[in-house]
């Protein structure tokens, strides 16, 4: 958990941003932003490509103070979206990972011994939600579908629209700064896993979901945009178009056919973007496909696999690739 730190409890957004400056929309919406950086900033990628949709979503979310939750397939930079556009207003920013390990208790707080004037003390040490909640922070929670029900109905009380939180082992209330926002990305959208991708989805509370106010999609991007995000992800790869538009082809063939369900396994941007860091290491394109993708997908789908790639490439995989070597 981050430090307390009564200068950020203290900031309040101060400065009008232009969207169109920051961004390059069409539009004239205007956000609130930070004069100043903070340390809970992120680090601005000067390469990334932002989705003018789930953009503007998630503006809407710092502008006007909505829950705004990002679902869609894993790998298309739902997170990092997140923050890149708190990179840009300057605004403080937290993600949390609802994984299984993560409790009520890591979320709320908890009575812990601490030393002061060297005696034992037990004193209340807050948790994620109080400390942010008091602070003008961007909460992100990573994986919302795959939390437990007692960490999401700690959630629920603060997806209210005044967004109050009791703390009842201190016996208070604590109102949200103004400049407190909450965000979650998903997989799902609460519905489970319908289609065997995602282990571990969560069917959840549908009275929870009604209470995100504002529901982006990101999937996956049209070919010349993903094109551009792996080339600008991956210095080493730039001049080579050719090579990185096969590679995006590779991907969607594999997409459609796990939507038709011929393959249990898919090809995420962020695959493509391993893909080509391999292919920067190894300069084989073929042994970098295999180290990337082909090596996590069933034996028994690697000749249909092996199709997709002659179909993008124009050339067929060499034998030596489609099997592994004896274990």
């Amino acid at each position: 958990m981050p430090k307390t730190d009564t200068s950020l409890a203290s900031m309040k957004p101060d400065t009008p941003m232009s969207v169109r400056d920051l961004f390059g929309f069409d539009t004239s919406l205007e956000v609130m932003g930070f004069s100043e950086r903070d340390e809970h900033v992120p680090e601005v990628d000067e390469s990334y490509r932002f989705n003018k949709d789930v953009t503007l979503a998630i503006l809407a979310g710092f502008a006007k103070d909505r829950r705004v939750m990002i679902q869609g397939y894993h790998g298309t930079g739902k997170s990092t979206h997140i923050e890149q556009v708190a990179a840009r207003l300057n605004w403080p920013c937290v993600r949390v990972n609802l994984d299984g390990h993560i409790s009520r208790l890591d979320l709320v707080g908890r009575d812990a011994i601490s030393l002061r004037d060297g005696k034992q003390v037990t004193e209340f040490q807050e948790g994620i939600v109080p400390w942010a909640l008091q602070r003008p922070v961007a909460l992100i929670f990573d994986e919302f579908d795959a939390g437990r029900p007692d960490v999401m109905f700690v959630i629920q009380r603060i997806l209210e629209r005044d967004g109050k939180f009791t703390l009842l082992d201190q016996n208070r209330v604590i109102r949200p700064h103004t400049g407190f926002r909450l965000f979650a990305t998903a997989n799902t959208v609460g519905l489970g896993n319908l289609n065997g991708l995602y282990h571990g989805a969560q069917v959840l509370n549908q009275a929870q979901i009604d209470r995100w106010s504002i529901v982006a999609t990101l999937n996956y991007l049209p070919d010349e945009q993903e094109v551009e995000i792996v080339k600008a992800q991956v210095a080493s790869i730039r001049g080579q178009d050719r090579t990185v538009e096969s590679m995006v082809a590779m991907a969607n063939l594999t997409r459609k056919a796990f939507e038709a369900g011929d393959i249990s396994t898919v090809m995420s941007p962020r695959t493509v973007i391993t893909w080509a860091e391999n292919l920067s290491i190894f300069d084989d394109v073929a042994y970098a496909f295999r180290l990337s993708f082909l090596n996590k997908c069933d034996d028994a789908e690697r000749s249909l696999i092996a199709e997709y790639y002659q179909r993008a490439f124009g050339v067929e995989l060499e034998e030596s690739v489609l099997s592994q070597e004896a274990s």
